[in-house]
Parts: C-alpha cells; sequence; structure tokens
C-alpha cells in the first residue's frame, strides 16, 4: 500500500499478488515452507507489530523475521520466529526454518503459546486493566479531600 510497484524488483520468480481475503490465507499458507518478513530497520517500523506473525504461526508456517521489537519479543525470545541481523543470516534462518514446518516439538511449542494469546483473550485483558484504573479513579473520588487555606 505504501510502496511504489515500480521500485520494487522484478525478476521471474517473484510474484506480487496484492492484497486477499483473509479466508483465501489458508490457501495461500497451504503452499508456503517459510513465511518471510524482512521489515527494514528504520524509524517507521519502530513501534510496529506485525499481526502476520501469529497468523503465519497458527498456519505452522515458520518465520524469518528482521529485528521488529515486537516479533524479537515474544516470538524470537521464546524461539518460535528466527530473528535474522544480516542477509546472510536471513538465508541462515530460512536453512533452519525449513526443518521447523513438520517438526511437532516446534509445532507443539508454536500452539501451546499462540494457545494463550487469542484477540479475546488480549481484549479481556485490556479491559481488565481498564477497570482497574476506573476503579482506582471513582475510589480517588470517594476519598474526602481536605480542603486547605495558605
Amino acid at each position: 500500500v505504501k510502496i511504489d510497484p515500480a521500485t520494487l524488483p522484478a525478476y521471474p520468480n517473484i510474484h506480487y499478488l496484492g492484497g486477499k481475503d483473509y479466508k483465501k490465507l489458508p490457501d495461500y499458507l497451504g503452499g508456503w515452507d517459510v513465511a518471510m518478513m524482512p521489515f527494514a530497520l528504520n524509524e517507521s517500523t519502530r513501534f510496529i507489530s506485525p499481526t502476520k506473525t501469529p497468523e503465519y504461526l497458527a498456519g505452522g508456517i515458520p518465520v524469518v523475521s528482521t529485528a521488529i521489537q515486537d516479533v524479537v519479543n515474544p516470538y524470537g525470545d521464546k524461539g518460535l520466529v528466527y530473528i535474522a541481523h544480516s542477509a546472510e543470516d536471513f538465508i541462515k534462518g530460512i536453512a533452519q526454518q525449513l526443518g521447523n514446518k513438520n517438526n511437532p516439538a516446534w509445532l507443539k511449542a508454536v500452539d501451546s503459546f499462540l494457545e494463550d494469546n487469542s484477540w479475546d483473550i488480549t481484549v479481556d485483558k485490556m479491559m481488565f486493566q481498564i477497570n482497574v484504573l476506573l476503579e482506582a479513579k471513582q475510589q480517588d473520588k470517594l476519598v474526602k479531600k481536605e480542603e486547605v487555606y495558605v
């Protein structure tokens, strides 16, 4: 969306498919061996949180990503995603991740992590924090404050 297609590399083995409906995502993921997230590391990507990461993992697709903070922590830290720090490292990560697609231990670790990370759980945690703050604010209003004159 934010990239001029004319600036993208053009090679016979690269195909730009454009946006796809989420309903079609399983069909596409079924043909993938590894998902790549080669984000540039700059001010524009400093605070992004790619929702692609759990989507790819939920599809059983190993992921290689550049060091985007919200991918490094938690996915890279937990060994669920390979974090690459150079082009050569990216290639190394792809080679390593190819073995994870059918690795039962990796798939179990991914499923176990994602089991506690649904949108519903995230919303529940956020609502809990909001309610804690609202309750604290309400309690503060109920406390009788002494008037002080100086």
